[in-house]
């Protein structure tokens, strides 16, 4: 067969092995753990003696290239179970003595779950397969190239840590990472979006703008928002408020501990427990930080009665919660374990659902296109009715919840998947997923319909006959939560905020000394604009340090200040600044009114004007 004939995952999973078998002969000692294909290419897990650096994955992916011109068979054989785990422990190979002894008491179903590689479980208990490239012999289900010469076009990434199994308390192995795609052309497009995307990594953007940082005092995970960053947090936050007024929200606060009890009626320590951090003993009572906001907002539903003329009822919370996430798992804003929501519940009967679930969609859409991300869609998550242990035993209750949100997201017009088994244990849910300008897939929030809440809090309404009927709850968070939505906003602005969310809209610049009492007249006149930004007015500073006007305009424009105002003799005569975009270059000599109504008009329509 040609290369042509091969799929990609196929060939990427043939370029672990023949990365493997380099490692094996420039280190002999090495010992493997799994290697499987990746969305863009492969990884292996590897034990070694010796920490890896860049000049060693240069070295391995050299030997790999010289390999690939020898068109090494890749070939297959088979062992009894037993006799396999024997060689592998003649070889040293530990960690697939592991996994075969796993899979002889367990199965391949537990190798995929505990190692996410399905590629080492073989087709049977009695026997497994291996593929031999060379010198190298791996445990291998396959399917794989014929030769070496087949694997396509590769390059390897990074190194990172990664832990046995994906459990802390094994040996931490070396992770190597690898792109690997049909064409040579393909392989340079993929290195130049990931190029870009470290240029517009969040925690690198974030940590030179100021915006935020996470200490060890304080705790991985557990993000200190600093000055600038708060700006952001508070101008989403002004924009919720605003948009959830006119759509009939109401605004309620609750507290960030509640009793174990709660939760146990929620359902959440039976279903959720793992995501929860210990209990906290107040009064000999159990008392927990609390995982999400919904419990508290249906005793808040539950504290009045409720009439059918009443609902829907919308309760909303910009609201702190704490969920324990591994260590491994955390990443800057993205991953976290304290995280504030854009959370609401509506409480609606079941006639108005849809038309509910259907305006929470247009409000993600109006959100999105705002912020001039285009490119989202929807993922319905379904439950496995073969696995009910994990959620809520009532198929007619799924299926009609499932019947609503969908005849509500077909009639959205917005595009969605189906996958199966990731549903909320109390109902179905929909995450919102956005890609970034640089082709990365976030999922941005998560809404549900939750058909359990009122079983568990009694959450009815007066119909209109007079009798007791039962509410469907909405669960939405349009804007997610502050952490991971600024994250995204950080990545696909690349910093350059627009002008109403920059934490600092304008910069005065004056070119000498004798000018600084001018530049603090049009900092202080900017500063009291009448503006419908959260905080009033414009976010303008004066720079006054003793440098010249050159590295002070470069200075605002690593800082990615949309607008500087540059003031010297004639601009503090006239009245005037000297005004430049750092996107659009010199605009010209206005008027201090002039861009006052300039700057006021992009943050109150919230769109930038053109240069």
């Amino acid at each position: 067969m040609s290369q042509q004939d091969f799929p990609l995952d196929t060939k990427r999973h043939t370029a672990a092995h023949l990365m493997a078998a380099a490692v094996k002969e420039i280190w002999p000692e090495a010992r493997f753990g799994v290697g499987p294909a990746t969305a863009t290419g492969f990884y292996y897990d590897i034990n070694l003696p010796n920490t890896l650096t860049p000049e060693d994955l240069a070295t391995i992916e050299k030997r790999m290239k010289e390999m690939r011109k020898e068109r090494i068979a890749m070939v297959r054989e088979e062992l009894p179970i037993d006799s396999a785990i024997e060689y592998m422990r003649r070889e040293g190979q530990d960690f697939k003595v592991e996994l075969l002894e796993l899979l002889r008491d367990k199965g391949s179903t537990a190798i995929a779950k505990e190692t996410g590689d399905e590629s080492v479980a073989g087709d049977g208990l009695d026997s497994v397969s291996f593929y031999k490239l060379g010198n190298f012999v791996d445990l291998c289900r396959g399917p794989h190239v014929d030769h070496s010469g087949q694997v396509g076009h590769f390059k390897l990434r990074s190194i990172a840590g990664a832990y046995w199994r994906g459990d802390a308390k094994n040996p931490q192995l070396q992770r190597i990472h690898a792109l690997c795609f049909d064409t040579k052309e393909e392989l340079d497009a993929e290195v130049l979006r990931l190029e870009e995307q470290a240029k517009r990594d969040h925690r690198k953007i974030g940590k030179e703008l100021g915006l935020f940082t996470i200490v060890e005092e304080v705790g991985a995970g557990l993000p200190l928002w600093l000055p600038a960053g708060n700006v952001i947090r508070d101008e989403l936050e002004h924009l919720a408020r605003q948009e959830e007024r006119a759509a009939g929200y109401q605004r309620v606060s609750t507290p960030h501990i509640t009793k174990g009890e709660l939760y146990h009626k929620s359902g959440h320590l039976p279903y959720y427990a793992d995501d929860m951090y210990a209990p906290i003993m107040i009064d000999e009572q159990e008392y927990y930080l609390r995982p999400m906001n919904c419990p508290h907002h249906h005793m808040i539903y539950a504290h009045d009665q409720w009439s059918y003329r009443d609902l829907p009822v919308r309760l909303s919370e910009y609201g702190q919660v704490y969920r324990y996430e591994a260590s491994g798992g955390l990443s800057g804003l993205m991953r976290v374990r304290g995280f504030c929501q854009n959370d609401a519940h509506i409480y609606c009967r079941e006639d108005q659902a849809k038309d509910e679930f259907l305006a929470v969609m247009h409000m993600h859409a109006k959100y999105y296109r705002m912020f001039g991300i285009e490119d989202f869609w929807m993922r319905l998550s379904l439950p496995d009715f073969d696995n009910l242990d994990k959620y809520v035993d009532d198929t007619d209750g799924w299926m009609k919840a499932l019947g609503i949100l969908k005849e509500a997201m077909d009639e959205s017009g917005y595009p969605y998947k189906e996958v199966d088994g990731e549903a909320a244990f109390y109902g179905p849910k929909v995450d919102f997923m956005a890609k970034s300008v640089v082709g990365t897939e976030y999922a941005i929030s998560t809404n549900q319909l939750d058909f359990m809440a009122t079983k568990r809090f009694d959450l009815e309404y007066t119909s209109e006959d007079g009798n007791k009927k039962p509410v469907y709850v909405i669960h939405r968070a349009p804007l997610g939560s502050h952490e991971r939505f600024v994250a995204f906003l950080i990545e696909h602005y690349a910093g350059k905020f627009p002008v109403w969310l920059s934490p600092v809209q304008a910069m005065v610049i004056p070119i000498a000394d004798r000018h600084e009492e001018y530049a603090k007249q049009v900092q202080k006149r900017l500063f009291d604009a009448d503006t419908k930004s959260v905080h009033s007015g414009i976010r303008a500073e004066a720079d006054l340090a003793g440098e010249r006007m050159q590295k002070k305009i470069r200075n605002a424009q690593n800082r990615k200040i949309p607008y500087m105002l540059v003031v010297g003799d004639a601009e503090a005569e006239a009245g005037t600044v000297a005004l430049r975009h750092r996107d659009h270059g010199d605009l010209g000599t206005v008027s201090v009114e002039d861009v006052i109504a300039r700057i006021t008009q992009e943050i109150n329509t919230r769109e930038d004007q053109p240069g």
